[in-house]
């Protein structure tokens, strides 16, 4: 599946390319990574959104106008008002790509400050472990055996 997201430092197709842990998708480059992801995705969907909302909006403005001749020219009152509801129809699909932009907004903003502190969490011991020389156990390793480092 292709997407049109930008390239992310770190990653190959949704696993962290990067060396130690990270490769196994389940270190600390593989979990940045695939949280950045999720932040451009919301940002592409919060772009559609709004392209969506503007586009029905203008449809159903149109409609309206449609409908409102349509009813000076004294057309059947059944089309006019079938011509309304569709302005209603459009309205509606566009007042819901608003609160798609809200709710993909929300995601960029949760993900990215999930990201930060992420970041901020674990970057020390990341750069400490990979730094050291020593081969480190692969992520999880010290969960399963109720280790800690």
């Amino acid at each position: 599946m292709s997407d049109n997201l930008p390239a992310i430092p770190g990653m190959n197709k949704g696993v962290a390319s990067s060396t130690g842990s990270a490769s196994t998708g389940n270190g600390f480059l593989a979990l940045a990574g695939r949280t950045a992801k999720l932040a451009a995705s919301a940002l592409f969907l919060k772009e559609g959104m709004h392209l969506l909302r503007s586009h029905m909006q203008a449809n159903a403005n149109a409609a309206l106008r449609l409908s409102e001749m349509c009813g000076q020219a004294e057309v059947e009152p059944k089309f006019t008002s079938m011509i309304e509801d569709t302005s209603a129809a459009l309205t509606g699909v566009a007042e819901a790509s608003g609160e798609m932009v809200n709710a993909a907004d929300a995601v960029d903003t949760d993900a990215r400050g999930f990201n930060g502190a992420h970041d901020r969490e674990y970057r020390p011991g990341y750069e400490a472990s990979n730094g050291s020389g020593v081969r480190q156990a692969k992520p999880g390793f010290y969960r399963r055996t109720g280790r800690r480092r």
